[in-house]
């Protein structure tokens, strides 16, 4: 795709989007925080309200016409998942909450029923509190231990200590692909490969990669990989837990209830098949439709042309950003996926959102869920500037002037 085409296409894309044609303080916007949560496109919305509209009934439970219907939709989506990510099964794609639920799960499903103490489950310091707590929480239930692999001051991982923490008395590990403060993509072939050769499990943590990369999960040989909906122009209360068959056949139920059983007595029940018997309760079937619907979106652009546009965005962001007076930059990973991080001279992160928010200009602040990397860096937090496809250049040079404003402001 030429620089022109590309220009080209942005605006369709951009223009797929209601949310982005505001004012914001008689500014227009300018949204800057997409890995914290992604817009949708009215696609997306329509699917939704159609679903409201027409369709809404309890799925997997009714003979009537709307129940076929609810039915019929939320499994489409199931498979639009399946073939999204080229999973080999739809049986591998359980629908959960969100990929702190996915990760929840594997935690208390797998983890916890065979974890023995003086066993190791090892992750990185780059990772999100979700891909951090649940560990640490079955690490105390079962007298295990949680290894942290340690990361350089450009916002790497230092894949050869990582790989030489892998030993035998590690029980799974769990790695982001894209860190959601830092967006550095981490090296997740190498680490899948050595665990394979050691028959180790890997979780990966796709909620900031799914968005932006084309991923092929049979072709990653990962164990299990999650994420979450509203980062990829769907609803919140969405995501997706993919595991390997043979690893969620082996696998208990991690919560009882509605949809997961097939006979229930007091004295016994026989759980559901795959993927049901992960899925209690009735689930976001509208959500759910709509993720769909984003999945098609998406499709329809094609992941390589979305790669390849929001690389050459996030280079022209970086650029103009070493341009401005008293910025630092925080992660600096030399393979980078559309986030930066960044202190302005001494302003602190919040006061600084807030003035650019004044201009419409829509960024993160604080420690983004990411602590153990703020403490790494010895900073409280940062500015995080996070780019999607729908923005453009001139979302960049919004940023820049309000970033400008914000040193005459506070002198």
């Amino acid at each position: 795709m030429s620089a022109s085409a590309a220009a080209v296409s942005a605006a369709d894309w951009r223009a797929d989007f209601p949310a982005l044609d505001q004012s914001v303080h008689g500014q227009p916007l300018v949204y800057l925080d997409s890995a914290a949560s992604a817009q949708q496109p009215a696609a997306v919305i329509d699917a939704i309200s159609r679903y409201q509209r027409e369709d809404h009934a309890n799925v997997h439970r009714g003979v009537h016409t709307l129940s076929h219907r609810a039915t019929e939709a939320y499994e489409g989506a199931r498979d639009k998942i399946r073939d999204f990510i080229n999973a080999g099964s739809r049986n591998e794609i359980v629908l959960t909450s969100g990929t702190t639920e996915a990760i929840n799960l594997v935690a208390q499903s797998l983890c916890r029923p065979r974890l023995q103490p003086g066993d190791k489950i090892l992750i990185t310091h780059l990772e999100h509190h979700a891909n951090i707590v649940p560990w640490q929480l079955v690490c105390e239930q079962t007298g295990a231990e949680l290894v942290v692999a340690p990361i350089n001051d450009m916002g790497e991982i230092e894949l050869n200590t990582l790989l030489d923490l892998i030993d035998d008395r590690v029980f799974l590990i769990g790695i982001a692909h894209v860190a959601n403060a830092l967006g550095t993509v981490c090296p997740i072939e190498k680490v899948i490969e050595h665990a394979r050769q050691r028959g180790i499990p890997v979780l990966v943590d796709g909620a900031q990669g799914v968005p932006h990369l084309e991923v092929d999960v049979r072709a990653l040989g990962c164990d299990f990989y999650v994420f979450s909906g509203h980062k990829m122009f769907g609803p919140t209360g969405t995501g997706v837990l993919y595991g390997r068959e043979e690893l969620l056949e082996s696998m208990p139920p991690w919560q009882g209830g509605g949809d997961m059983i097939l006979e229930v007595s007091f004295d016994k029940t026989i759980y559901n098949e795959l993927p049901y018997k992960f899925e209690a309760g009735t689930p976001n079937i509208s959500g759910v439709v709509g993720l769909g619907a984003a999945i098609d979106y998406l499709q329809s652009i094609g992941m390589p042309n979305i790669a390849r546009y929001e690389q050459d965005l996030h280079d022209y962001m970086v650029a103009a950003l070493k341009q401005v007076d008293g910025i630092r930059l925080i992660g600096e990973a030399r393979h980078k996926a559309s986030v930066q991080s960044f202190l302005l001279d001494d302003i602190h992160s919040h006061d600084l959102g807030t003035i650019l928010d004044h201009q419409g200009v829509a960024i993160r602040t604080g420690h983004h869920c990411a602590m153990p990397v703020m403490q790494y860096f010895g900073i409280s937090g940062t500015s995080r500037a996070s780019l999607a496809f729908y923005n453009n250049h001139n979302d960049v040079d919004r940023l820049i002037a309000a970033l400008v404003k914000a040193k005459e402001i506070f002198g």
